[in-house]
């Protein structure tokens, strides 16, 4: 037997938790139809089901407030649920904020699907010292509820169990919530003209919907104009009695419902007295201290994972594994099977020197996640979004700008993506355009890179890069805000944070290795075939007239290339033609910066004195150069893959183009300003790009304080088609 479960709850009410407490690895992950939001169905463990002879699926439904179509996580669930009508419901609430979670519960309970309720974080509500009578909140919502841990593991099994004999028995949960009686009697003359054809169980939903006007709904069921107008007039009718609009009579009900369930349910001991997630907060989003304190998180966060802990493993496999262990065993191997020359230059050379060197970095990104992974599940990179969003709002960004931007901390791709939930048009955009500046792991080789072999593991390298992209988005934020395009006030910034907690080991590590595992995935296939292309044309060139094999790789395609294109990079300190390719190879992936410099600079060989051939890399440039270099890989154009989801975000070729080539000239501008005064207050050194550095940074000051040309009020954009 199979049963389709669907998971649904708010956001922080520990949904991901419990979805992997349940599956485990278990897990497939893509999108949903259609659209670029993710989509995650499991196979329940066989350990929680008790032995029972059940195939059990869950699907992951995305993080809401209502079943109202307001934001694209809205559309997705509600469609996936009317659509697909999964078996069971498994709505998970948060117990210690009860009033917020059970609005949703409320009309889950009216879809005539049997729905089971975990209540989640009862750990928290008995450590607060209240108590919660879930018996009686069964009773007063017509639905089963369990009480769970879903960070321990506590009550997962019961749920389970109670899912699988409700689904199996296709009992649907009886909504005990009843409207006012004008309402009541509407909904009843709309169910008569509409939804007579309806099962019983369902009608009370659409119903509902159709009360508030729901054009969607109305879509759906195919409602013809003359019933349409029939009871609108109803609707209109009770709306005038209400003295209120359809939606928020409802909504209001709702609220004066769960409001009434609450009370009657929850036992406040310690009402009025502060928490200990409370005593936090006083502290960490503080007016005055809650920017420093992020400043100096993350600085730690990237201290540890590239200077410090990361550092001391990565050293290892780059030094041992990569450089006396792996070259050497395979160059002997290949020497003793008599392989021939060119083979043996393209797996040493090429895909050992490559991906080796990509790989090398590894270790320094599992960190990074690992610290991510806990900020995050503990509760404070929520508390962050809401500290930016006072920053951000002074820009023309929200506070939902930087959820897309941490999220982008791990990969661009789904950063970008996660710009979806941004309701403004104009503010979207915009999010798309700088989210990418923010360093992605893909980055981070870069950065360990330029920290290591070109600053001698300065401990201010990593952590100032993090700070370099929040600057440009504040930058960018300010001087587009200003323009005709995205000028206008940002939206609104409501987030529900969740209490502090400790996450579990298991779940830190999952997230972790997810990320990790991508990267990893990424070496092995376009990472691959770039080194391959990559050793190809710096290996083989036009000799005396004749295409072949080149002794010296400034002789090679790539050199050519390279010297053609160098020159737009000499204002920028890093114009030699081993720079300008890496820098280019580096829009397919980031991780190909490093890629390129390992096959262009021999990291598979080990010179006299044992040292790394990236004391080569240094040669080539200076300490200014460098960091421009870094600067200039952080901010210009992301990598194919973000490029292609910049490009359904925007729907539009245009809008791609002009991202692009925005990122690439502010990063260009960028680098040439930090370039050359770093020389000249670092040197001394003055030339004609010195003045073009500071016309470059008067023009940003001034783009910067000058003063809004347009009116708000009357700024249209119709969406491209």
């Amino acid at each position: 037997m199979r049963i389709r479960m669907a998971l649904a709850g708010n956001p922080n009410s520990g949904k991901t938790t419990l979805f992997n407490a349940l599956t485990g690895s278990n897990q497939f992950v893509g999108n949903w139809p259609g659209v670029t939001v993710e989509k995650k169905t499991g196979k329940i463990k066989s350990s929680i089901k008790k032995g029972k002879d059940v195939e059990a699926e869950l699907t992951d439904l995305p993080g809401i407030y209502s079943l109202s179509p307001y934001t694209l996580e809205e559309v997705v669930a509600r469609n996936f649920i009317l659509d697909e009508k999964p078996d069971v419901i498994i709505n998970i609430i948060d117990g210690s904020n009860l009033e917020r979670n059970l609005y949703l519960t409320t009309q889950l309970t009216e879809l005539g699907l049997p729905v089971v309720v975990a209540v989640n974080m009862m750990d928290v509500v008995r450590k607060n010292g209240d108590t919660l009578d879930t018996a009686k909140l069964s009773e007063e919502l017509g639905c089963r509820c369990i009480e769970i841990s879903a960070l321990k593991g506590d009550g997962i099994e019961d749920v389970v169990e109670a899912a699988i004999e409700e689904g199996s028995a296709g009992n649907p949960a009886v909504p005990k919530h009843e409207f006012s009686g004008s309402v009541e009697h509407t909904i009843a003359h709309i169910e008569e003209a509409v939804l007579h054809d309806f099962p019983e169980a369902s009608q009370r939903f659409y119903a509902v919907k159709l009360f508030e006007k729901d054009e969607d709904i109305r879509k759906k069921l195919n409602v013809d104009e003359a019933t349409w107008n029939h009871i609108s007039g109803d609707i209109a009718a009770c709306e005038k009695e209400m003295d209120d609009d359809a939606e928020s009579i409802i909504t209001n009900e709702r609220y004066i419902f769960v409001a009434g369930v609450a009370g009657a349910c929850l036992t406040k001991k310690g009402k009025g007295q502060l928490t200990t997630t409370d005593k936090i907060d006083r502290v960490v989003t503080n007016r005055w201290l809650a920017l420093p304190i992020f400043a100096v998180i993350m600085f730690l966060v990237y201290y540890i994972s590239v200077t410090t802990i990361g550092t001391i493993v990565t050293d290892w496999t780059n030094d041992v594994l990569f450089g006396d262990i792996i070259p050497p065993a395979v160059d002997g191997w290949l020497t003793d099977i008599g392989c021939v020359e060119w083979l043996h230059s393209l797996i040493v050379d090429g895909i050992i020197a490559g991906v080796g060197a990509v790989l090398g970095f590894v270790p320094q990104m599992l960190v990074l996640f690992l610290m991510l992974a806990f900020l995050e599940s503990c509760g404070y990179m929520a508390r962050v979004a809401f500290i930016m969003d006072r920053i951000f709002r002074r820009f023309g960004l929200s506070g939902k700008s930087f959820i897309p931007m941490l999220i982008g901390s791990g990969c661009g791709v789904p950063g970008v993506m996660a710009s979806r939930t941004i309701e403004s048009e104009r503010d979207r955009r915009m999010t798309v355009m700088t989210t990418t500046f923010v360093p992605c792991g893909a980055k981070l080789p870069i950065i360990a890179l330029i920290a290591g072999a070109l600053f001698h593991g300065a401990w201010w390298v990593a952590p100032s890069c993090y700070f370099v992209g929040v600057a440009a988005i504040v930058i960018s934020g300010i001087i587009l805000k200003k323009t005709k395009m995205f000028s206008g006030d940002p939206a609104p910034f409501v987030m529900e944070l969740p209490a502090y907690h400790l996450p579990t080991l298991g779940n830190v590590l999952r997230s972790m290795w997810e990320r990790g595992w991508s990267f990893i995935k990424k070496a092995g296939t376009i990472i691959l075939l770039s080194t391959i292309f990559i050793w190809f044309v710096s290996n083989y060139g036009f000799v005396d007239g004749h295409f072949g094999r080149v002794e010296d790789l400034s002789d090679g395609l790539l050199a050519s290339i390279g010297s053609a294109i160098a020159w737009i990079f000499i204002p920028l300190g890093f114009g030699t033609w081993k720079a300008a390719v890496a820098a280019i190879t580096g829009l397919v992936a980031k991780e190909n910066v490093v890629g390129t410099f390992g096959i262009l600079y021999g990291f598979a060989e080990v010179a006299e004195d044992g040292q790394e051939i990236w004391t080569n890399v240094a040669a080539d440039f200076a300490t200014s150069g460098a960091y421009a270099f870094l600067v200039f890989n952080l901010l210009c154009a992301p990598c194919f893959a973000a490029i292609g989801a910049i490009k359904r975000e925007m729907n539009s070729a245009k809008w791609t183009w002009f991202a692009i080539g925005y990122q690439t000239i502010f990063a260009y501008c960028i680098s040439l300003i930090v370039y050359q005064l770093w020389e000249l207050f670092a040197f001394g050194n003055f030339g004609v790009g010195t003045v073009v550095a500071f016309i470059l940074l008067a023009v940003f000051i001034y783009l910067l304080f000058r003063k809004p040309k347009y009116d708000n009020s009357r700024l249209t954009i119709a969406p491209e088609v």
